[in-house]
Order: C-alpha cells, then structure tokens, then sequence
C-alpha cells in the first residue's frame, strides 16, 4: 500500500524539490495527483489494489486470511464493534481508505482554491508559454481577491492591470525574455534589462508568486541543512562563518567546480600570510 502511495506522488515530489520550478506542469502534475489518489480510493481502486495483494500471497505462497471472516476490533473501540463487521471492511476503510485520507488533506491544505488559483496565474506570465491564456482582468480580480490591500491599493489595481497588457505585448516581441521559462527567471530577466521600473507592479507581483510553496523549495532545503549544520555544539558559531558553510552546502553542485587551487589563490589575494599556502597543506588540512 505504502509502494502504491508513493508510485502516484511521488513525480509530484520530485518536481516540487526542484530549484527552479516550472509551474505549467507542477499545477498539472497536483492535478493529475488529485485524481489518481481519488481513483485509488473509490470502489474499484480498493478492488484493483487487493487483487494484486491476493496475487502477490500466492506468489510467494502467504496465506490468504478469509475476508468475509468477522474481525474484532481491540483496545477503547472494542465496545463500538459494529455487527457483521468482517476483515474485508476492516482493511478497506480503517486501513486502505484511512491511508489515503492522511494524504488527500495534505495536498488540499498546501495546494487549496487560493493557490492553485495563484498558480495558474504564474503560468500565464510566463513568455516561453506564448500568453494564450493571458487575460489582464482575471489576473487582476485574482490578485484583488487574494493579496492584502497593502501589497495593491485601489489605484495600484487599475495600474496593474495596464502595466500587464503593456508588459504582455513587449514580452511577447522581445528577444530577452520570449525564451524564459521561469517566474524565477522572468523576475531576473526583468531586473536585468531594468524593465522592473517601467512594470514595477508586474514585478511585484511576480515577487509574490515566486514565494508560493511549489517555489519555496531552496527555503526548505536551506532549513534541513542549518538543523545538520549548527548543532548544539556548534551554538557560537558566527553568522558569516554559518552562512557561508551553508552556501557550500546548498549549493554542492556550483561549490563542486571548484578545485583547491582556486581556494588558495582566493585566499593569496585577500593579503600576505607568513606561511605560504600550497594544495598538499590544503588536503593535509
């Protein structure tokens, strides 16, 4: 059953773990989760999931417990034992189904009507999707419905919505930005070629949708590596010595293009030292 769950999450998993997200197919792929989980859990998926345990008992010669034999319940619920209450009810709801409805909130609650909403929105922002979707006033009564007063006035609100049909059209004619992918890449795109002046609120708003959870995921990543790093021992370590030992160790895959010279010569500039540096001392170090 475990296996089962985790086959039909487990791309969603992966696809939220990535720095860089791509939102199109992350909204799809909560979608697509949505389904199949729901799929899992109606009366034909309880059928197809016990086949295939009544298949594997026989492979591997397992007996196979009478189903229709009457379970009793143990511990507080025993005195709320149902009548005819047999094992095949017990594995499918209080086992199978029970499962399943730990997940089904999970999702609801971190991708519920407000952020799907939200995600939808990004995806439309998005150049390299061709703006066929792209609508100024659904964005905006969106954002109005989502978004605290403080984030967009009431005058900010008829300027966004300008600011985004503006925005739409040079994007879609500009060499700049018509390939990006992102919304992490379109805000950098936007600061780059200093557009982020002229639609100051379409990059606000971007900066808004890049922290949504689907983009949290570096965040994340960063707060599992300070519980390793900073331990109980290491509780006087300085502020600029921990982040650059978490910088190395988020960003394994750009510290790994490093070799130990370039250290040493990093370290030469900064000023003279008594003891001259060389990569044998380093890899006795």
């Amino acid at each position: 059953m475990t296996r089962e769950i985790f086959e039909t999450t487990e791309q969603l998993g992966q696809a939220l773990h990535k720095k860089s997200q791509d939102i199109v197919n992350v909204v799809r792929l909560v979608r697509t989760t949505k389904v199949l989980l729901e799929e899992m859990r109606s009366d034909h998926g309880c059928e197809t999931f016990f086949c295939k345990v009544v298949e594997f008992c026989l492979d591997h010669n397992t007996d196979v417990p009478d189903m229709e034999g009457t379970y009793i319940l143990r511990g507080g619920r025993a005195h709320r034992q149902p009548e005819h209450f047999t094992r095949d009810r017990y594995s499918r709801v209080e086992i199978f189904r029970a499962t399943i409805d730990t997940q089904m909130p999970e999702l609801n609650l971190k991708f519920n009507e407000k952020v799907m909403d939200l995600l939808s929105i990004s995806a439309t922002l998005i150049p390299r999707n061709g703006f066929l979707s792209f609508q100024a006033n659904e964005i905006c009564r969106s954002v109005e419905k989502y978004y605290y007063p403080m984030d967009f006035s009431e005058q900010g609100m008829i300027a966004l919505e300008r600011q985004l049909n503006h925005f739409m059209v040079d994007a879609s004619s500009s060499e700049d930005m018509k390939n990006i992918e992102t919304l992490v890449q379109l805000c950098q795109s936007l600061v780059g070629i200093g557009r982020h002046r002229i639609f100051n609120l379409v990059d606000r708003l971007i900066r808004l949708l890049v922290t949504l959870p689907v983009s949290t995921a570096t965040a994340e990543r960063a707060f599992s590596v300070l519980k390793i790093t900073k331990t109980r021992p290491r509780n006087k370590m300085e502020d600029d010595f921990l982040a650059n030992s978490l910088l190395v160790q988020i960003e394994g895959e750009i510290a790994g293009h490093y070799t130990y010279d370039d250290i040493i010569t990093y370290f030469k500039i900064l000023k003279k030292r008594r003891s001259p540096l060389s990569c044998s001392r380093m890899s006795d170090l």
